[in-house]
């Protein structure tokens, strides 16, 4: 499984990073559902931004979040200065034993 960080979602719908496009194509490809309510709930979306990535969340499998995810986003979070849903998406990866694809490696150096 790959767990693709929300920005890399958000940035795929730019023609200057369309080759992330490719990313979205794979079988294994997921995000967290932090990751929809991050892209989505954007209050200056358009209904093209709308559209475009509707139609991803169709495609790609989208990861619940559990109390196990959130007990261990907490230890991310008291380890390290990271948002929440940059730990919640990171411990997922970790719950789902996923390849974890962020933007910054950052998030990595837990």
């Amino acid at each position: 499984m790959i767990l693709l960080d929300s920005n890399i979602l958000i940035y795929s719908a730019s023609e200057n990073f369309k080759y992330l496009r490719e990313l979205l194509k794979n079988p294994d490809a997921s995000c967290s559902i932090i990751s929809k309510l991050e892209v989505l709930g954007y209050h200056k979306i358009t209904k093209e931004q709308t559209r475009y990535f509707n139609a991803i969340f169709k495609v790609i499998k989208i990861m619940p979040v559990s109390g196990a995810v959130i007990t261990q986003a907490i230890i991310y979070r008291q380890r390290k200065s990271m948002s929440v849903g940059d730990a919640i998406i990171a411990a997922s990866a970790k719950f789902f034993l996923a390849i974890y694809i962020p933007t910054t490696l950052r998030i990595l150096e837990t």
